[in-house]
């Protein structure tokens, strides 16, 4: 619903929804690899190893990012060097290590929380005013992650007399 409500391109959507999918499968089958790794390794060797396999796989790309870098300013460059530091090292560190500490689905079900979050984000920073067709999306993404994490069964058992 998030998709379709930010969604300019029509024709490209399918295709967008498609691709989006196919990331969503391969990041899948990257945590439910990650997860047998981390019963013997740490949560940084793990993360550390998972990005040195992300940066040989991206090699030849490489001749490529040095030209472009030669044409790009600094706080380009910089923005850069962050996006690889803080939101992908450290954010995946810190799923590895939350990975380590509960089951894989559980923890999957939080990036339900991705897109309402992106949207409020996008909202308070940047200005962009969600479409309305988003709100709704949003608040379903909310209330998978609850129903997911057992909120509703929490609720529904101790309502329920005893005997």
């Amino acid at each position: 619903m998030i998709a379709i409500g930010v969604s300019s391109n029509g024709s490209n959507q399918l295709i967008g929804a498609l691709e989006c999918i196919a990331a969503a499968a391969a990041y899948a089958a990257g945590v439910v690899a990650q997860k047998p790794a981390l019963r013997t390794a740490s949560a940084l060797s793990v993360t550390w190893a998972a990005c040195t396999i992300g940066a040989i796989a991206l090699l030849p790309w490489a001749p490529e990012l040095v030209r472009e870098f030669g044409h790009s300013s600094t706080p380009v460059i910089g923005w850069t060097i962050y996006l690889g530091i803080g939101p992908t090292a450290i954010g995946f560190l810190f799923w590895a290590y939350a990975l380590a500490r509960t089951d894989a689905g559980r923890l999957g079900s939080t990036t339900y929380l991705v897109p309402p979050l992106v949207v409020l984000i996008g909202w308070i920073t940047l200005s962009e005013v969600p479409p309305l067709l988003a709100l709704p999306g949003g608040l379903l993404c909310l209330l998978g992650v609850a129903f997911s994490r057992g909120a509703f069964r929490a609720r529904a058992s101790s309502a329920q007399p005893d005997g």
